[in-house]
């Protein structure tokens, strides 16, 4: 725990097999309190592994989606009492130093979320970037702090850290399920007025490393920019979303959608 508070990380898991055991290897368990994996009905054995490496897994019975899966994670980590909340992903793509430090900047009553920026370095494309989702992410970041009120160096990222607070108050349950969810819960988040803070973090492209491709980057890009729209419109008064009624589905309301691991097995 950190002043008290219990903190746990999230792991949305799809086909992590070959990167899990060394992204749990460098979790320092002396600040996190609990881990949980959410298999999205992998095709490998990441859920076997996992139970290996005795994280408490939880399995969906059939694919739910990127956006589908953190609502699980969530879900799981506030009922077994997760104060502070840190979505790690474990394909290893994200570096599990930085979770003492976010852990750290909410604890402390700094921030109500912290992203893990791969743009403050300066170093995304030596880090294997895509040059074309490089450009992309700098022009969509440039439009969404413009349209939803914030000065943020990234909006892309999956390394992310929540207070309790924040995920219980956003409707999270009129997100989408896909790869857009995460662009989505940054808008509620600014609509709620929460503070979010970032740390520098590097970037890692490899092989075993999930990315989409390029056809679903163009159709996360369209999401990115009709949620971006939203955002102004509902800071306008012109227009507001259910993504953004504070009176939408929570997480508490939401059916549960996952069996514990291994009891699902036979």
């Amino acid at each position: 725990m950190i002043y008290g508070k219990k903190v746990t990380v999230v792991m949305p898991a799809y086909n992590a097999e070959k990167t899990l055991r060394q992204t749990y290897s460098e979790i320092d368990r002396s600040i996190i309190d609990e881990v949980i994996l959410v298999d999205d009905f992998s095709r490998d054995r990441t859920k076997e592994i996992a139970h290996e490496l005795g994280i408490r897994t939880i399995v969906h019975t059939k694919n739910l989606g990127y956006g589908g899966n953190q609502k699980t994670c969530y879900r799981a980590a506030l009922d077994t009492g997760a104060d502070i909340v840190i979505m790690l992903h474990p394909d290893y793509q994200y570096t599990p130093k930085l979770l003492p430090a976010m852990a750290h900047m909410i604890a402390s009553d700094l921030n109500d979320c912290v992203l893990a920026s791969r743009i403050l370095g300066g170093t995304a494309l030596k880090g294997g970037m895509p040059r074309y989702k490089y450009v992309a992410n700098r022009l969509l970041t440039a439009f969404e702090n413009i349209c939803l009120g914030l000065k943020l160096s990234e909006y892309h990222t999956g390394y992310r850290a929540f207070s309790r607070k924040v995920l219980e108050s956003l409707p999270l349950g009129e997100c989408d399920d896909d790869f857009v969810f995460d662009n989505e819960m940054i808008g509620q988040i600014a609509m709620y007025d929460f503070s979010v803070g970032e740390v520098s973090c590097p970037t890692k492209y490899f092989p075993e490393a999930s990315s989409i491709n390029f056809r679903r980057s163009v159709k996360y890009g369209f999401g990115v920019l009709r949620v971006s729209f939203l955002g102004l419109f509902a800071r306008l008064g012109i227009y507001s979303s259910p993504l953004f009624n504070k009176q939408g589905r929570k997480l508490k309301d939401m059916p549960s959608r996952s069996i514990p691991f291994p009891a699902a097995v036979g």
